[in-house]
């Protein structure tokens, strides 16, 4: 059971009992991952400039804890080690997605701690100075599925710690791998985590997907308030 910086342990809510399983929902990504190469995929990014660009402007330092949610096959990874972070952590809910990252990266993979879960489910056993999820929170389209992933976070999100939180924007597809998603701005993901976590930047990106078509994403980045 997790524990709060005080020490008192508490139970984290379960997911919606509506829409998809969490069996239903791996084996949906599995087949993605199985069937699809890297680059056969709408989300693909050669590299995640913004990622990037935003994880560096929460100061983490390279001993920073750092970790990626729905990180999948993204080379976000392979940016971060080449930037020189070694306590890298990737979460998603497909191994085939996992097993692709760690093929190509090779001999470095050990040094990452990769999880197979699902983040409405996991539970985390230690906290992280940076949460990056791209284009994972954006398919919680049920607001219990969506209550269960925030109180993951901020289990795990240490004090002074930063959520970097990239969706579909408001002006974005419905729909991504064949399934709905709810949009988001910065206003509607700082009502989500509540007011201990403050937005600190927001920003706009046209991803060109791998077959020239374009997508209007959201990165918001908000900073844990809670005092340490």
């Amino acid at each position: 059971m997790p524990v709060d910086p005080g020490g008192t342990a508490y139970a984290l809510p379960s997911p919606a009992k509506a829409g998809a399983t969490m069996p239903d929902r791996r084996t949906h990504w599995e087949n993605v991952y199985a069937t699809k190469g890297e680059a056969e995929v709408s989300w693909y990014q050669d590299s995640p400039e913004i990622s990037l660009a935003m994880i560096r402007a929460a100061n983490a330092d390279h001993d920073a804890a750092i970790i990626d949610i729905g990180g999948g096959a993204s080379r976000l990874v392979d940016a971060l080690l080449q930037d020189g972070y070694r306590r890298l952590t990737v979460l998603d809910l497909s191994a085939n997605a996992l097993d692709v990252a760690k093929k190509r990266i090779g001999q470095a993979a050990s040094t990452i701690d990769w999880i197979v879960a699902d983040a409405m489910t996991w539970r985390p056993t230690r906290t992280y100075d940076v949460w990056h999820d791209r284009a994972a929170f954006h398919f919680l389209t049920d607001p219990d599925d969506r209550a269960a992933y925030v109180e993951r976070l901020r289990s795990a999100v240490s004090p002074g710690g930063q959520v970097i939180i990239a969706t579909f924007a408001p002006d974005g597809p419905e729909k991504c791998s064949g399934l709905p998603v709810q949009r988001h701005d910065s206003a509607s993901l700082a009502a989500e985590l509540g007011p201990a976590f403050e937005l600190v930047e927001t920003r706009s990106e046209t991803h060109h997907t791998p077959w020239h078509s374009t997508q209007a994403f959201q990165f918001s980045r908000f900073k844990n308030a809670a005092k340490k």
